[in-house]
């Protein structure tokens, strides 16, 4: 989340003319995230405070993909997963248009995300994970995942030249594990169970109440691709120590918690240190592109490309799941 557009009181005054949720008592930014202008939204809905989240989605997001995400987070809240729903209008839609961008007010979720997760936590993430890709296997709407292996090169090439400039034989490194990624990567015709996955479940996008998850947020990501890459993507976000190491114990609890509510297949394990090596470079090139070009006028800073250069490493080095805590 972050803040890229700044709203005038004439635009919020018409905008909460479409909706029955109240007067605004309060509207903040929430200077956090990389892709959408965000605020949380008070009003005095049935004389109460009331909190929900104001989201405007700014020129990364295509505004043909919205009907699919907000149906997502419908659909995930009415199967039962602790996540946003959005709110509709006076007219039923669900969408709405403010300061020349879509937006969309969805319920607020209690809780905080957490800066240090422990294995405790990571069990209830893996448990949750594997709900919500059993929940969206009965949603009707597909999307291509846009950031997948093919758009990895077209991608590069936006910060290529200047990728050495931020840490030596950087270019080399990632060419040749491209490369590398493209000969081993399961194609669509793998045996790897494919559904709806979240691709962007960092740990700001996950809220507890102690050591109970609260609630999954920031569906703007999601797409259909396989499964088992969901996975790959938590540990490398959620494993990983700020001195580089990787934490077995909260990998493992991490799988523990998804096997619990459902079991990788035989394939989904044998490729998962392929997949984890994907989902590191995947972050590793966004986050070079967004460094070398961050966006103008937003509240966060580009994320350092190179805590994922560590993880890319750790993953090059990696036999079978054993080493990220999967009993074979």
């Amino acid at each position: 989340m972050a803040v890229y557009t700044d709203l005038t009181d004439e635009q919020l005054t018409d905008l909460m003319s479409n909706y029955d949720i109240g007067n605004v008592l309060s509207l903040k930014g929430i200077a956090e995230g990389v892709e959408n202008s965000n605020f949380l939204l008070t009003t005095d809905y049935n004389g109460q405070p009331k909190k929900f989240i104001l989201t405007l989605y700014e020129k990364r997001v295509n505004p043909d993909d919205l009907p699919f995400f907000i149906n997502l987070m419908t659909h995930l809240a009415e199967s039962g997963l602790l996540c946003p729903v959005p709110v509709k209008r006076k007219d039923g839609a669900t969408l709405s248009n403010i300061a020349g961008r879509p937006a969309a007010i969805i319920s607020f979720l209690e809780g905080l995300s957490l800066r240090r997760p422990e294995a405790v936590h990571c069990r209830a993430l893996g448990a949750s994970m594997a709900e919500m890709h059993l929940a969206a296997q009965r949603f009707d709407m597909t999307r291509a995942n846009n950031l997948s292996i093919d758009a990895w090169p077209a991608l590069y090439e936006t910060s290529r030249q200047n990728a050495d400039t931020l840490h030596a034989g950087l270019t080399n490194l990632i060419d040749g594990e491209l490369a590398r990624l493209k000969e081993l990567w399961p194609d669509a015709h793998a045996a790897l169970p494919r559904g709806i996955i979240h691709a962007d479940l960092f740990a700001d996008n996950v809220f507890f109440i102690g050591t109970e998850l609260s609630g999954i947020i920031d569906f703007y990501f999601a797409c259909t691709d396989m499964l088992a890459y969901d996975l790959a993507i938590v540990l490398n976000a959620w494993c990983f120590e700020t001195d580089t190491s990787f934490n077995i114990t909260k990998a493992r609890a991490l799988m523990d918690g998804y096997h619990s509510v459902r079991k990788l297949t035989p394939a989904e394990i044998d490729a998962l240190p392929v997949l984890a090596a994907g989902a590191a470079m995947r972050f590793l090139l966004t986050r070079l592109h967004d460094w070398f070009a961050p966006q103008e006028g937003a509240l966060v800073k580009p994320k350092n490309p190179l805590d994922y250069l560590h993880r890319l490493r750790f993953h090059k080095k990696t036999k079978s799941a054993a080493d990220y805590g999967v009993e074979i």
